[in-house]
């Protein structure tokens, strides 16, 4: 039997516009003719799949069928939440789907998760299709490649999961990581019957609301219209807390895989400083007294640059008033002014540079400093910089 992946396309992306009143729901931004969803879609077309099932809701809708069709995806069912009520609802819902059979795999992915090495993820759940059963589940786990405290944990006993640990601070995570934890990727695999008697077992609300809403869904051209009296009665919980951290059987899967939800800045700097050749344009480097820049991409209301700053180089001491930034650190050790503050940076560290914020950055060193800069706002011009002190004369 195919596997029937399940793609949770709800997410808001709030994280990343947390100032903005309108913003992009971060599967859908474009970040260089192509989106995270897109991708997914891309992932879910291998052999070993049937079908994809999306759940959204109906601001989505339109964006989720122009995706589905650009990725030439002609068979599929959407699931359309009336109102938002968290992932153990929205799993449930779209796994009650009557023409599923009870013995069905269902590989449930998120819209916007960045996976590299996709053949190596598509063959470890193919292999672990036979190890499903009408009770377990299994979660994916990724190797850590630091301590962060943007994604959960989970420890194991073998192939068993024997605890999770929810967003832990850098120093827990560093002995999370000493004890052999691997990130919790939040992708699950399971049959349909493993997740109707998990959820009758441990949140019989929930099933109970979902299945009406199910019931009394409208179905119309591939898209079911839950039932929104009866799906606002389930309990808003995550798919973690209602099963997840009740249940005993659960399986993991461990992965030596690229993987990131790009949920921060630093994290898509980082990915564009990966991909730097992509994007990298001869006729997008602008050369400054104290080195140089490129634009490597710019997208809706971000811009990403690649500073290059010389050897004794000094930035002018300045603000913005339409824009924030988000700076990481690739080579080098810049000295950094922020408001008051005065510190030196190293590789890998990140800041950020808040709207109206006084900053600068100065390279007392011998050797170049490079930083992958993401600028977030309405006006990402140069026309926005108010310079306070400047060593090239620049300030008027």
């Amino acid at each position: 039997m195919k596997i029937r992946p399940v793609i949770l396309c709800g997410g808001a992306g709030t994280r990343l516009w947390p100032n903005a009143k309108k913003h992009q729901a971060k599967q859908f931004i474009d970040f260089g003719n192509w989106t995270l969803l897109g991708k997914t879609l891309e992932r879910v077309k291998a052999s070993i799949y049937d079908a994809p099932i999306i759940s959204t809701n109906a601001k989505y809708l339109k964006q989720v069928k122009q995706h589905l069709k650009k990725h030439k995806i002609r068979k599929f069912k959407i699931v359309l939440e009336p109102a938002k009520r968290n992932t153990a609802p929205a799993i449930l819902s779209t796994a009650l789907i009557k023409d599923i059979p009870n013995e069905q795999p269902l590989m449930f992915l998120a819209a916007d998760h960045l996976i590299e090495k996709v053949t190596l993820f598509n063959k470890a759940i193919k292999k672990n299709q036979k190890k499903l059963t009408h009770n377990n589940i299994i979660i994916f786990g990724i190797k850590p490649t630091m301590p962060s405290s943007e994604f959960g944990y989970f420890l194991t006993k073998n192939t068993k999961v024997t605890r999770f640990i929810e967003k832990p601070k850098e120093a827990k995570a560093k002995q999370i990581i000493s004890k052999k934890g691997y990130w919790n990727s939040g992708m699950f695999y399971l049959r349909k019957d493993s997740i109707i008697n998990n959820f009758k077992k441990y949140q019989p609300n929930i099933y109970r609301n979902c299945n009406n809403a199910l019931i009394k869904a409208k179905y119309k051209s591939n898209v079911y219209y839950l039932n929104k009296q009866a799906f606002t009665k389930a309990t808003a919980k995550s798919f973690d807390y209602a099963i997840l951290e009740k249940t005993k059987d659960i399986n993991a899967i461990k992965l030596d895989i690229p993987w990131s939800d790009l949920g921060s800045w630093k994290e898509i700097c980082k990915m564009y400083g990966r991909n730097k050749k992509h994007y990298y344009k001869k006729k997008n480097v602008f050369h400054r007294p104290w080195g140089s820049y490129v634009n490597l991409f710019n997208g809706k209301e971000f811009l990403i640059k690649e500073l290059y700053v010389k050897p004794k180089g000094i930035l002018s001491l300045q603000k913005h008033h339409h824009r924030a930034e988000h700076w990481v650190v690739t080579q080098g050790k810049p000295k950094i002014t922020l408001n008051k503050k005065y510190f030196t940076m190293k590789p890998d560290e990140t800041i950020f540079i808040p709207l109206g914020a006084i900053h600068r950055i100065e390279n007392p060193y011998k050797k170049p400093v490079k930083i992958i800069e993401a600028q977030v706002g309405s006006i990402l011009k140069e026309t926005d910089i108010v310079r306070y002190q400047d060593v090239y004369g620049r300030v008027k």
